[in-house]
């Protein structure tokens, strides 16, 4: 029976203290040549813990069984491995043959198994970037597009709709304006934008990625399959921004209700853990970004279009012309270059939002010649849409300028007596700067307000106020001249 190492122990102990078998055996309790097995298992540098193996009736068939995993390269399966010992006399059973196979392909793997050298980055050289499902917002998939600067751990989340590769180039676009510059390589995996087939196992890049690459003054790479120091960074960003920024059960995040709202979470998500320590430099990211800063390319002043799509300049009616349809933007983007591209049934419309970010701003229904797309939302100072726009007051003489100066009240009878087609409306307009000489702005104010109200359909304006017929003033008694007719 076979002791455990506690029990081992203490025959070990009991040997040291007596310095024989038959006193150690006494004092542990057990039998003296097990007592005697353990003290010259330790004496010939053998581990007493560890238990001698026994011969096995498989131990004649090793060498044959080693041939087989040697010339199959370590393929051939257990139960092939059986089926030929048992015709070259083989009377064990298949989990004796099993166990042998398996340790005969872990001694042939040791041998050959593939190694790497662990990626020691420099400042400028790398950035990596790979994708991340987001969260669901009415219903609809977004996707996270994760960067990481490999030598400061600069990390870089903006959600999108999409995965295209024009939406790609824009958030490239606004991750290399976010670190300041371009590093010397771009590095992700063998997505389809990228990398559009292998060909003897060299990878086919994608000619608009290409080009990008070009534009901005970086090679953008694939990784190798199966390397881990190829992607690592990137993939861990992509695992961290998912559990922190996408509601799930485990971490009870709400919902978000928009777009924009994501957006916000994730600026501040990047924010937090870019300004925190991390624990394989011992730095914070910022601050090492601020010297890899000095080693990165200078960016080009405008994104490649090629990819985002057709350039537009917005107009001052917050609308685009794209096929001969108008679409309208959201405001703040008058004046604006936008880019355009259609994406299925879709129109996209990325613009360079005021944190210097290329972002999209909206996407509209593909329409046809005569239906244009116009959002109500984009035009928040007009609520009830297009109506007939009402004058305002401009006056340019001294008795126009006076006749304002009373008061808002003074306003409003204008608006109203002159499309009412009132007469004589230049003389009431001096009367009445004449009664505020005499009686004040607020009460002649008041009755022009009045006067406005009741419309075109009295005869006469209300007074000025109760006692102002009644005033003893000279020239001034009797009934306000404010009426209509």
């Amino acid at each position: 029976m076979t002791k455990s190492d506690r029990e081992i122990m203490e025959i070990l102990e009991a040997y040291d203290l007596t310095g024989t078998v038959w006193s150690a055996a006494t004092l542990a309790g057990h039998d003296p040549k097990r007592v005697k097995r353990y003290v010259e298992a330790r004496a010939s540098g053998r581990n007493p813990y560890e238990r001698e193996p026994r011969p096995k009736m498989i131990d004649a068939f090793l060498e044959k069984v080693e041939e087989w995993v040697e010339q199959s390269k370590a393929t051939i399966r257990a139960d092939v491995v059986h089926e030929k010992l048992v015709k070259m006399g083989y009377r064990g059973s298949a989990r004796s043959s099993r166990r042998a196979v398996n340790a005969a392909k872990t001694a042939w793997k040791a041998g050959k198994r593939r190694t790497y050298r662990p990626w020691i980055s420099e400042p400028g050289r790398w950035l990596q970037f790979d994708w991340g499902e987001g969260s669901r917002i009415a219903g609809r998939r977004t996707w996270l597009f994760c960067a990481w600067l490999s030598w400061s751990r600069f990390r870089v989340v903006i959600p999108v709709w999409d995965c295209t590769l024009g939406t790609l180039v824009a958030c490239l676009d606004t991750t290399l304006r976010r670190i300041g510059g371009a590093p010397t390589y771009v590095l992700t995996d063998n997505a389809k934008t990228v990398t559009v087939e292998h060909i003897a196992g060299i990878p086919v890049r994608h000619p608009q990625m290409v080009a990008a690459g070009r534009h901005y003054g970086c090679q953008v790479v694939s990784c190798v399959p199966y390397d881990p120091e190829s992607k690592g960074g990137a993939e861990a960003t992509v695992k961290i921004a998912k559990a922190d920024l996408v509601p799930a059960s485990a971490n009870l995040l709400p919902a978000y209700d928009s777009f924009a709202e994501l957006a916000d979470a994730c600026r501040t998500w990047c924010d937090a853990v870019n300004s925190r320590r991390h624990r394989a430099t011992g730095q914070i990211p910022a601050d090492r970004l601020d010297i890899e800063r000095t080693t990165l390319h200078v960016l080009p002043i405008e994104p490649l279009a090629l990819a985002l799509g057709e350039e537009r300049l917005v107009g001052s009616d917050r609308t685009i012309s794209f096929n001969s349809v108008r679409y309208s933007t959201p405001p703040g983007y008058t004046g604006a270059k936008v880019w355009c591209r259609v994406l299925g049934e879709e129109l996209s419309i990325t613009a360079r939002t005021n944190s210097g970010d290329l972002s999209e701003i909206w996407r509209h229904q593909l329409s046809a010649p005569g239906v244009p797309q116009i959002i109500d939302e984009h035009y928040p100072d007009h609520p009830d849409g297009r109506s007939i726009h009402q004058p305002r007051l401009q006056p340019r003489s001294e008795a126009e300028i006076a006749f304002v100066g009373i008061g808002p009240g003074a306003g409003r009878w204008l608006k109203e007596a002159g499309p009412a087609g009132a007469t004589r409306i230049r003389a009431k307009m001096a009367r009445a700067v004449e009664l505020a000489t005499v009686l004040g702005n607020g009460k002649v104010d008041q009755a022009l307000g009045l006067a406005a109200t009741a419309g075109p359909s009295r005869a006469e304006c209300a007074c000025v106020t109760h006692g102002a017929s009644q005033s003893s003033a000279k020239g001034v008694t009797g009934t306000t001249p404010f009426h209509w007719g």
